[in-house]
């Protein structure tokens, strides 16, 4: 039997490896873990914890301006983009040292450089000039955004990774993009304080999401101040003075301060050797994975956004952990990819789970739609005309509730316990017998009695 310096090397020391990494060291294994940048990954160190953070910070404004309704008078109120730039900064780096104790604690060695595969088993250490071998290989490196390279110009955008560390709030923003990235920092900046044009390539935003939701979310923009030009591209950007002049295909010129990719992201796969392993990958450099998640090398496995399953971090950490409990806990672990909850956070926040509209009326053939809109009581007093929208989709047959959707105030926190019911394949009719609690935005979903007409098209 071979002799190798560790039972698991892993490549990327984000949640999904993180939590492999641990789980297999406290078996007994020897585990080293591998990571080029910092230890926590997208959404420790420039995804979902900053970003939310400056969610947080931009929802101020609106609370000052709806405070007035409750008779409060808010005049000393003034922003300060450093401050919360720097706060959210302290914050990451509390988190990925939080992380790094905790692969410390769990007895894994972290070494801080670029890994590459040279062999089925074999990885060099690119910085150290060095190879080090594992029984097993865990490929963990995420995803990135995407860049369109073939733009002349595109080189002056910024992406989501570099949004965090301006060194001062910009006066107007281009986000080119309708993804939940881009309709997320749309909001960000507006909220700041900035004027924002959104530019997308189809006719509404957030493409894959329930018709339902892309329509409201979409109209919100707009009522809020969101510049969106939808059916055109990027052409071409180039400096103008202290800022950007961002030309687009339909002809339209935009002067800016800051333009931003937000045009999707993509598994981080490139230079890392996967060819001379034997690794197959698929669309946009995908590791294409068994239920189990090896790859097509017996000896090499994957977890997280490299696969491009669902580039969620809870999706990445469960896809961790049954790798962990497959390999080195002689627990075979196939995680279920079927009704993950999601979340948007801009506003009005978006909280889904199951199959939209659209989907379950290809799945299933006839469905019922339970939907309601209507203005949360907070927004009432301060005459706020933002709007929330919830919707239920059923399988007719069995009157199984099979998607849940919700845009307002607090979506995402509903959206997660929603989401215990859909993947329990709880009943309309249950979820009938459920009490109201009231006076809650929640109620709605267990009060809803008359079934919608179907979507026009």
């Amino acid at each position: 039997m071979a002799n190798y310096d560790y039972d698991l090397l892993v490549i990327g020391a984000g949640s999904g490896g993180v939590r492999a990494a641990r789980i297999a060291a406290g078996s007994g294994a020897k585990v080293a873990v591998v990571e080029e940048f910092r230890v926590g990954g997208t959404c420790v160190v420039r995804g979902c914890v900053p970003k939310k953070l400056l969610v947080y910070g931009s929802e101020f404004a609106k609370s000052f301006q709806d405070a007035k309704g409750y008779g409060w008078t808010v005049e000393w109120a003034r922003f300060d983009w450093s401050t919360l730039r720097d706060n959210v900064a302290r914050e990451v780096d509390r988190l990925s040292g939080i992380y790094l104790r905790n692969l410390n604690n769990a007895g894994v060695t972290v070494v801080h450089d670029r890994a590459e595969l040279v062999g089925t088993n074999t990885v060099r250490l690119v910085h150290a000039n060095e190879t080090v071998t594992a029984r097993t290989l865990l490929i963990a490196t995420g995803g990135r955004p995407y860049r369109p390279v073939e733009v002349k110009g595109q080189e002056l955008a910024i992406t989501s990774d570099d949004a965090f560390n301006l060194p001062h709030l910009p006066k107007h923003v281009t986000i080119l993009g309708g993804g939940y990235i881009a309709v997320e920092f749309a909001n960000i900046f507006l909220g700041l304080g900035a004027q924002v044009c959104l530019v997308y390539r189809g006719e509404t935003v957030l493409n894959g999401f329930d018709d339902d939701i892309r329509v409201h979310v979409h109209s919100e923009l707009k009522r809020q101040g969101v510049s969106v030009v939808t059916g055109t591209v990027l052409k071409e950007i180039t400096s103008a003075g202290d800022g950007y002049q961002v030309s687009l295909t339909n002809g339209m010129r935009i002067e800016t301060d800051l333009v931003m990719h937000a045009i999707g992201r993509t598994p981080y796969t490139e230079g890392l050797g996967l060819e001379t392993a034997g690794v197959k990958t698929g669309k946009r450099g995908a590791i294409p994975v068994n239920a189990y998640s090896q790859t097509n090398v017996a000896t090499i496995y994957a977890v997280g956004d490299v696969t491009d399953r669902i580039a969620l971090t809870p999706v990445a950490i469960r896809e961790g952990q049954a790798f962990a409990d497959t390999v080195f806990n002689n627990r075979p672990t196939a995680f279920d990819h079927a009704d993950v909850p999601s979340a948007v956070f801009t506003r009005p926040q978006v909280g889904v789970v199951g199959l939209s509209e659209a989907q379950a009326r290809q799945k299933f053939g006839a469905v019922d739609i339970y939907r309601t809109q209507f203005r949360p009581m907070k927004y009432i007093l301060p005459d706020n005309q933002e709007r929330m929208l919830m919707k239920l989709v059923v399988e007719e047959a069995t009157q199984k509730v099979v998607g849940v959707h919700i845009a307002g105030p607090d979506a995402a926190e509903m959206i997660q316990l929603a989401a215990i019911a859909v993947k329990a394949g709880l009943t309309k009719q249950q979820w009938d017998d459920t009490c109201a609690l009231h006076p809650t935005a929640a109620e709605e979903l267990v009060t809803l009695r008359e079934k919608a007409p179907p979507l026009a098209g």
